[in-house]
């Protein structure tokens, strides 16, 4: 039988819309958010709770969130402060354990299971984790504590702002019953409707089905959500994971609706591709070629071909070009937006950060715009 552990789920609240407010403090109770300008299509990064009453959340075009909050604040991002106090806060965690997983800058995973401080109770050592980076950083985190990462990671969401919240093991099988299938992790809109259709709404109602017909509706996912409807969840706190992609992707003002200027854009996209790849090449070596589109109503699509043995360099200028005229007739509109990348394997050891492929920091590279 697997050990039981004492897992804590660390968000912050609002994160970018916090450290602004506390450096200024004139911000405060304005609604508030951190991204592009919506002049140039930039998303928000995140939004504070004023703006978050009108609607406005991370990921929405900068524009939509104007319509839905005329009065909205936004600011341009400071990632080289948010990525300052991120270490500040990991500075915190390291007191109490070293088995420390970052999800983002402003969440992480701790395993203190073995922690002797507070004799032991991982509900104490949240409470003083929050004590002290309001005391030290003047601002707030919400904490999920209970014996697992799937379900301390929807703890750290059930009081939010400033919240915190334990499952205790002896708590989990009553708890799990009501919770709505849509707090699983991967359990998206359309994986969702499918639950509805077969009439799960929640993970107690998962539990009625069979193992095998989750696996027939949705393969090796299935086994997942046959374990977590029971609150099991047996992954490990990982401090240390595997980069398996890289990329580069950009917004345009305005939209491209023509080969010639996509095949331009695309050689722009490889310059960049190529700076960043230059700076782990030496740990992991490229297996595809990726190209990303999105048209101008939001449908989007990937094309992904395999780098062979040819000899031809990775970033062969030629290949991203076809790539990009097979792939541009899918939805045959103007592009708002194109993307260029590389799924990676590594050499050996070495750096071991995970980021998946046009995700390296969307609402960074985007709300720069």
């Amino acid at each position: 039988m697997p050990r039981l552990r004492k897992i804590i789920h660390i968000d912050a609240d609002s994160f970018y819309a916090s450290v602004e407010t506390r450096d200024n403090p004139e911000l405060v109770g304005r609604p508030l958010a951190v991204g592009g300008r919506a002049d140039r299509r930039g998303v928000i990064a995140t939004a504070n709770y004023a703006a978050r009453k009108f609607g406005v959340h991370s990921a929405m075009a900068a524009s939509r969130a104007l319509k839905l909050c005329p009065h909205l604040l936004i600011i341009p991002p400071r990632f080289e402060v948010y990525r300052a106090v991120s270490a500040q806060f990991h500075e915190i965690f390291r007191d109490y354990t070293h088995l420390i997983e970052p999800l983002s800058l402003d969440e992480a995973f701790l395993d203190v299971t073995d922690s002797e401080q507070f004799q032991g109770s991982a509900t104490l050592i949240a409470a003083d984790i929050r004590r002290r980076v309001q005391a030290e950083l003047g601002l707030t985190v919400s904490a999920g504590i209970a014996p697992n990462k799937f379900l301390a990671k929807v703890a750290s969401d059930w009081q939010k702002p400033d919240g915190m919240f334990t499952i205790a093991p002896e708590q989990v099988s009553g708890f799990v019953l009501a919770l709505p299938v849509s707090k699983i992790n991967g359990v998206g809109r359309v994986t969702a409707e499918k639950l509805r259709r077969m009439g799960v709404q929640t993970c107690g109602d998962l539990q009625l089905l069979a193992l095998e017909t989750l696996v027939q509706r949705f393969g090796k996912y299935g086994q997942r959500l046959y374990d977590v409807a029971r609150g099991i969840d047996h992954r490990q706190v990982q401090t240390s994971r595997l980069r398996k992609s890289i990329s580069v992707e950009r917004t345009y003002a305005q939209d491209i609706d023509l080969m010639p200027a996509m095949i331009v854009q695309v050689d722009e996209l490889l310059l960049e591709l190529a700076k960043r790849f230059g700076k782990i090449a030496d740990r992991y070596f490229p297996t595809k070629r990726v190209i990303k589109i999105k048209y101008s109503d939001f449908t989007q699509t990937t094309l992904e071909e395999a780098i062979g043995d040819s000899g031809e360099p990775w970033n062969a200028p030629a290949v991203f070009h076809r790539l990009v005229a097979t792939a541009w007739p899918r939805g045959a509109k103007p592009v708002r937006l194109l993307g260029a990348g590389l799924r990676l394997q590594p050499r050996g050891a070495g750096e071991l950060d995970q980021m998946n492929l046009f995700e390296d920091d969307p609402l960074e590279a985007q709300a720069l715009r």
